[in-house]
């Protein structure tokens, strides 16, 4: 029970990779607050945490927006008195394709969902952390924010944005004794990603190119999570962990 009693906010957490990171936090004894933008997936992400004998907590967010990244973390005091982890996950995704046909809307949008929104749901926390003994943040990049991915340009921009952001954090942050740390998936199977691992083509150039010879699954990013938010990762700060079957290790 590598995280009994602890308080853990995650984003985007009623499928994928946030679902996975929430099952596995509320196995390791950890009370879960999950946000995502549709009631009807929280409400039964709710059931099967509670399933595992802890306390769950569901708001319906839109990171793309301030107000509602300091709603979370305010309703989350409200409910449970405290925030200890924070997992940064929601993820948008409107433009696939070369980044010279992007429009703006693209652009803005990508922004304050993949950046803006991790910021302001960080920021909120930390004011919390930094007055009550410290706490972990843990983001969620891609690989695609060190080796830009195909047809998803802005998507890369973000990520390595976030890849930034997490060290900035680490380094203001430490000294609280609040770890701040990213994880940079390859190719999920989730429903977020399932333009690139549904893609014959595109799958085959990456399986191909992946030592692992296939896509990841969720749960096999929620493990690494667990570790970076329990007390084990104490001296782990600012680093990006990349889980992606070795396709970086491939070179360019």
């Amino acid at each position: 029970m590598l995280l009994a009693e602890k308080v853990a906010v995650i984003t985007g957490a009623s499928r994928g990779i946030g679902h996975a990171i929430a099952m596995a936090f509320a196995q390791e004894g950890a009370n879960v607050v999950i946000a995502s933008r549709k009631q009807e997936a929280l409400d039964q992400t709710s059931k099967e945490i509670e399933a595992v004998g802890v306390k769950c907590a569901a708001f319906v967010t839109n990171t793309g927006y301030m107000e509602q990244c300091k709603a979370l973390i305010d309703q989350t005091l409200a409910t449970f008195g405290r925030v200890d982890i924070v997992v940064n996950n929601a993820a948008t995704n409107p433009h696939f394709g070369p980044i010279l046909t992007s429009e703006p809307s693209h652009w803005q949008k990508i922004i304050d969902v993949n950046m803006m929104g991790y910021f302001w749901v960080s920021k909120f926390a930390a004011e919390f952390m930094q007055e009550n003994g410290g706490g972990k943040i843990i983001n969620i990049a891609s690989i695609a924010g060190i080796r830009p991915g195909p047809m998803m340009g802005i998507y890369s921009v973000s990520k390595a944005a976030v890849i930034m952001m997490t060290k900035v954090l680490a380094q203001e942050l430490g000294g609280y004794n609040i770890q701040v740390n990213v994880i940079a998936p390859g190719i999920i199977k989730t429903r977020f990603a399932e333009a690139l691992w549904s893609n014959p083509q595109l799958s085959k150039a990456y399986t191909d190119r992946t030592p692992a010879g296939r896509v990841g699954e969720p749960e096999e990013i929620a493990g690494a999570a667990v570790y970076l938010a329990s007390s084990q990762s104490s001296y782990h700060n600012g680093d990006v962990l990349v889980i992606d079957g070795g396709n970086s290790t491939m070179g360019f």
